[in-house]
């Protein structure tokens, strides 16, 4: 009974062992990056959304790919456990940070997913630094700033930190940030990178090499138009019964805005599994941009 009970002791340890990821803060462009390592395979690297941490933004994607994956899970300029510096907030600051990470951990080559803001790191990290991924799933994010509805820009000028009182986000930050009672200057940096026009260019998304999959709600606040001319330039609008498809993918999910997103993963990690282990396919000819 008890060689029994001291066996299960031990099998049960080594399971919990095998489950607690590899930490640590990677050294890049003057950050120090806190990343999180999960399971074996293919690297995927996930990249959170404005305000967010890995705790807030990814525990659920991370049990599920985790199961046959390298995740990466990481905390960008100012987020959780990475401290910030004196650093503008930018999208092309953070997808260097990326990159530079990849090469810190030895990483010829990664599948990027990111949220909101770490969609808009994941699609310039593919624009700026092609050699470094290998597909992008991008959810919720725009190529430009005019790819928000309206109303999604608007409310930008007027967000406080007051916004989040009580908060799974402000939680997060004050009990994982280096610096807890900076929250309000926290958020005021963070929508630097809302409150600025950015463009990652039409040309230079089409020029990618990586296949995309766009995933969005239908009322996620990135006008249709928008979504569909991503999928364009990406090759998408084709006849596939009638000529080759296109390696990139589209998912528009019903009944679904920006916040909930996240809480489809039931969803959408089955249809990000689908992608990534897709085999390559004979790219569908350039099409037209409206």
């Amino acid at each position: 009974m008890k060689t029994s009970a001291l066996l299960l002791m031990m099998v049960m340890s080594a399971v919990v062992s095998a489950q607690k990821p590899q930490t640590g803060y990677a050294p890049v462009n003057g950050l120090r990056m806190y990343y999180e390592i999960h399971g074996k395979g293919q690297p995927v690297v996930l990249l959170h959304g404005s305000f967010m941490t890995i705790t807030t933004n990814w525990p659920e994607m991370i049990a599920r790919l985790s199961k046959t994956r390298q995740v990466i899970a990481v905390e960008m300029q100012g987020h959780g456990r990475t401290a910030d510096i004196e650093r503008d907030f930018s999208y092309e600051n953070l997808s260097d940070d990326v990159a530079a990470l990849l090469d810190y951990l030895k990483i010829p080559k990664a599948d990027l997913i990111g949220y909101s803001l770490g969609g808009g790191v994941a699609m310039l990290t593919a624009i700026r630094h092609p050699d470094k991924v290998r597909k992008v799933v991008s959810i919720s994010a725009t190529l430009r700033d005019d790819g928000l509805v309206k109303e999604a820009r608007d409310a930008f000028p007027n967000v406080t930190a007051d916004a989040f009182k009580g908060s799974p986000i402000e939680i997060e930050y004050r009990k994982l940030s280096p610096t807890p009672n900076e929250f309000p200057n926290f958020v005021k940096r963070v929508l630097q990178i809302s409150l600025k026009p950015h463009d990652f260019g039409a040309d230079k998304l089409q020029a990618t090499q990586a296949p995309f999959f766009f995933v969005h709600g239908d009322a996620d606040g990135v006008r249709l138009d928008h979504i569909a001319e991503m999928f364009r330039l990406k090759g998408g609008d084709v006849m596939g019964d009638l000529q080759p498809r296109s390696a990139s993918r589209l998912a528009i999910l019903p009944n679904t805005t920006h916040v909930t997103l996240m809480q489809r993963i039931d969803v959408i990690a089955p249809m990000i599994n689908d992608f990534l282990d897709a085999k390559p396919a004979p790219a569908a000819p350039a099409t037209r941009r409206d």
